[in-house]
């Protein structure tokens, strides 16, 4: 059986990117979800911070996962991937100088494209999870990747949340990232149509979206007309298997109670045990989200 090399799944990707087509993740965590998003003919995977946090850590998506423990991760699914990858690789794990070894690590570990976010991670001190980091660091992050790069056909997409920022930053920000030679940008918080079209008109490189199953962004044929070439729908498969994991578990230890029956998002809550984390953070942080 012929098997694609790194370099093609790069390849491929570079092709999807360059394409009209707007396409759909599938949310790949190990080598057998990797293995069938391929068979099932997904063209592109996505392997999330938060899906790594929980399946290495059992940890909620609290920015405390390392890159060597995620870069494990990564190669693992890289070994067996034949559909081009996206890593999620987060702030970069660090200063420019951080992102550059980050580029060396999951560009070793067979990922065809990463994200770099100007989020400001982990939260300092007295900060929201949520706050970014200023304009100059982001391009200084995005110039150190491409640095650090050795196969230029590996994208490295810039990120960024267009949901806590007026749109006019938005764009500043986005053509920032792009004038410093970002192979693409990624968006989360894009509202709808309206405000995709606003920030789109002043790109030229393609773009993704983190929608989440936004309903307001469910038309494939507009979202490839304004440049969006990846949709990142969320991670459906991951919290399947969790569900699936606790119900043939509880079936095994014949537990059949109502309050037993909980959702996904239940189980992952209950055992990922976020109140913990949001405690400590308030009482040696002061962070209150």
């Amino acid at each position: 059986m012929s098997r694609l090399s790194h370099q093609d799944l790069r390849r491929n990707f570079r092709e999807l990117f360059a394409s009209n087509t707007c396409y759909h993740t599938a949310s790949v965590f190990d080598p057998m979800s990797a293995r069938i998003a391929a068979d099932l003919g997904f063209e592109v995977g996505i392997l999330g911070g938060s899906v790594a946090s929980l399946q290495v850590l059992g940890a909620p998506d609290f920015a405390l996962i390392s890159l060597s423990e995620f870069a494990e991760q990564a190669t693992r699914i890289g070994r067996v991937a034949q559909l081009p990858v996206i890593a999620d690789a987060d702030h970069g794990y660090g200063n420019a100088l951080n992102v550059m070894r980050t580029i060396v690590e999951l560009e070793r570990a067979g990922v065809a494209a990463l994200t770099i976010e100007d989020t400001l991670l982990p939260a300092q001190f007295g900060r929201k999870s949520t706050d970014l980091i200023c304009v100059a660091e982001g391009v200084g992050k995005i110039r150190a990747a491409l640095e650090a790069r050795v196969d230029t056909e590996m994208a490295i997409v810039a990120r960024t949340n267009a949901g806590i920022l007026p749109v006019q930053e938005v764009i500043s920000r986005t053509q920032q990232y792009q004038k410093a030679g970002a192979d693409g940008i990624c968006m989360v918080g894009v509202r709808d149509f309206d405000h995709l079209e606003q920030i789109a008109e002043h790109l030229t490189v393609p773009l993704m979206l983190v929608t989440y199953g936004n309903p307001l962004l469910r038309d494939d044929n507009r979202l490839a007309e304004l440049g969006v070439r990846v949709t990142i729908d969320g991670h459906g498969a991951y919290f399947a298997a969790i569900k699936a994991t606790y119900d043939s578990l509880r079936e095994q230890r014949q537990i059949f109670t109502q309050a037993s029956d909980l959702s996904a998002t239940e189980l992952t809550h209950t055992y990922t045990q976020p109140e913990e984390y949001i405690r400590w953070a308030e009482e040696f942080m002061s962070v209150k989200e």
